[in-house]
Order: C-alpha cells, then sequence, then structure tokens
C-alpha cells in the first residue's frame, strides 16, 4: 500500500515501495528529467486529457519520444490506481499492449511514462468525420483483431489475469503502423487462477460501454470485457458512438437498438459506415457484426470468451451461434453520479 500523509501527499517512502512491489527500480524517472522532456508541462506538448489529468508528449536527452500521462492532484483515480497501473503495465508484455516504460513522483506529482503513439486514440479516427475516411476495412479488421489478442492475453495468456474494466475507444491506442494497443490500466484488477467473478461496491467506467451485469449489481468477470470489446466493435463498423443515445427515456444504447433490429429485418448491411462500405468484404464485414452482437448479449454467459473472438476473427471459417437480443437498457436501473472530463471518462456508478 502506498504510504500517505493526512493531507493526503504522497510521502517519501511511495516511490521505493513501488520499486520494491516491482523489483525494478530502474523504472523511477527524475523528476526533472520527465519536466525538461515536455519543455514543463507546456500546452503545446499537450496531446491528451482526461478525467485523471493530463498526457504529454516529451522527448527523452537520447531522442526517444514518450507520453507523459500527468496525474490531477483533482483527480479521482488516486494513489491506488497509480499504483495498480505501474506494478500490472510493468509485469506485461505483449504486441497490443502499451508499454510502459516508467514513472515519476514529486510531492504531489504523479507521473507515469508510456512508449508515444503518433496516431493517439481510436476514438479519434472512427468518430472524428476528417479522418474517418482514413480507415479502411483492412485497417479496421486489423485493429479489431489487435484489441481481441490483447483481451486474450489480460485473460487467459498472461502470467495474471486481469479484467480491464474500462475499455473503450479512447483507451485504444495506435502506433505509427496504426496497430491497437490497450491502454490505461488504472482500473485494471487481478483474478486468482481459479477466480471467475467478483463484486465491487465502487462501480468505475464509462456510460456505454459497460456490461449491465456490473453497472447495475457491480459484478464483474471477464465477460464484462467482452461486452466492452463488442461495442467497441460495432462502433467500428457503424462510425456512430454507443453513448448516443444511452440516457434518453428509453434508456436504449444506439448500437444494441439499430444493429439488432437491422440484424432481425435482414438489413444488417444499412449499419455499416458507407466509407467502409468501398473497401469492405461483405461476409466479413457481417461476421464482425454477427460476432460484435454475441458479445453485447444480455447474459454474460451467452457471450464467448476472447479465445472464442480470437479464433472466430481468424481465416478459418468457424459457423456462430444465433445472437440473442443485446442488453438494450441499462441508465433507468442506476444512479449516475458524473466525475468527468472529455465525454465521460470517469464515472462513480451507484446500484439503486
Amino acid at each position: 500500500y502506498l504510504g500517505v500523509k493526512s493531507d493526503g501527499l504522497l510521502n517519501y517512502h511511495a516511490a521505493s515501495e513501488i520499486s520494491a512491489d516491482l523489483a525494478v527500480e530502474s523504472l523511477q524517472f527524475d523528476f526533472v528529467t520527465i519536466e525538461a522532456a515536455t519543455n514543463k508541462f507546456s500546452d503545446d506538448n499537450k496531446i491528451g486529457e482526461g478525467g485523471f489529468g493530463k498526457v504529454y508528449k516529451g522527448v527523452l536527452l537520447d531522442g526517444k519520444e514518450v507520453a507523459v500521462k500527468r496525474f490531477s492532484s483533482k483527480s479521482l483515480q488516486g494513489l491506488e490506481e497509480f499504483k495498480n497501473e505501474i506494478i500490472l503495465i510493468a509485469k506485461l508484455q505483449h504486441r497490443n499492449l502499451v508499454r510502459l516504460l516508467g514513472f515519476g513522483i514529486e510531492g504531489e506529482e504523479k507521473l507515469l511514462v508510456y512508449e508515444f503513439m503518433p496516431n493517439k486514440s481510436l476514438d479519434i479516427f472512427i468518430f472524428d468525420s476528417k479522418r474517418r475516411p482514413l480507415l479502411d476495412w483492412k485497417t479496421c479488421y486489423n485493429i479489431i483483431s489487435g484489441i481481441a489478442r490483447g483481451l486474450l492475453y489480460l485473460h487467459e495468456d498472461s502470467r495474471l489475469k486481469i479484467i480491464h474494466r474500462d475499455l473503450k475507444p479512447s483507451n485504444v491506442l495506435l502506433d505509427h503502423d496504426m496497430v491497437a494497443k490497450i491502454s490505461d490500466f488504472g482500473m485494471a484488477r487481478i483474478f486468482y487462477e481459479k477466480q471467475n467473478i467478483a463484486n465491487t461496491k465502487r462501480i468505475v467506467g464509462t456510460y456505454g460501454y459497460m456490461a449491465p451485469e456490473y453497472a447495475m449489481e457491480g459484478v464483474f468477470s471477464v465477460k464484462s470485457d467482452v461486452f466492452s470489446f463488442g461495442v467497441i466493435l460495432l462502433e467500428i463498423i457503424s462510425g456512430k458512438k454507443n453513448s448516443g443515445f444511452y440516457l434518453t427515456e428509453h434508456a436504449q444504447t444506439l448500437l444494441a437498438y439499430v444493429s439488432w433490429r437491422l440484424w432481425c429485418e435482414d438489413k444488417v448491411l444499412e449499419f455499416v459506415d458507407n466509407f467502409l462500405m468501398e473497401s469492405c468484404s461483405t461476409l466479413e464485414i457481417v461476421r464482425c457484426i454477427h460476432i460484435g452482437l454475441l458479445c453485447v448479449q444480455e447474459d454474460p454467459q451467452d457471450r464467448p470468451n476472447m479465445s472464442t473472438v480470437v479464433a472466430l476473427l481468424g481465416s478459418e471459417p468457424i459457423a456462430l451461434p444465433k445472437p440473442r437480443h443485446p442488453a438494450f437498457s441499462v441508465a433507468k436501473f442506476i444512479q449516475m453520479d458524473e466525475f468527468s472530463v472529455n465525454e465521460l471518462s470517469f464515472s462513480s456508478i451507484v446500484p439503486q
């Protein structure tokens, strides 16, 4: 546990405790080095912002480009989340996970240093009318497959069994080659080897991406991440945000409602973004919508695990089960207290 003074400041033991947990002191950056790399956290270097604080581009003395996540002193993602993210990411290595290079602590300052992702995050491409045309179907398919492989590693293939709990397009970063890398593990949780499900009273996440059993009951599992993946897949294909109609009177998610209705009416190609239709394989994109609908089914037991999803996305044709209806309604069952910056990026939700 990170030592905390009564006034909430990190005490002098914090950095050493993190290093002890990691057994890798080389991960710690000197604050002056990070400050210099970001030109004293200049606004000109700012490349992102969320409920946690701000992200800056930096250049180290050796010329290496980095991204620096600077936690705000007012951030609800506090010391535990900071330590959690360092310890988790430092132990994980995969092509489809963002790589943590180190951390820095000084006084109230809490900093994480990552590899720099020049194409920023997925949401910038799928929801921006100017950048959307840059995503042809082959690129989208590779991104979808990359996210799936990253989640499979977290759930089944790493030394730890990890539930991300806040998977969304802004937490999927893109490198020079548009390879998808899952980021932001502040809310992630480790499961024991034989553990399959957990419950929490403190529900954190983002509207539109949380599985109904998590949003309403605080129950989370690998199937919670599968639900979030399904939402992202459908957003990539449609170019529309799932949160669009999320807080309407009927509390129906746009993608669940539209994609499911069109699926049942055998008009599912109407769901596909026009830009993708020019470059896609009809059979391939319909299959991906089918997989997406399997992932957002209301009952978590009906959703596939990520090993199945990766197999379904593979080149070998595998018969797909018929999807059941998605989780249409969540918001009407819960009381939502929003603590967010930039499109509901951090929320505390209390089941009623």
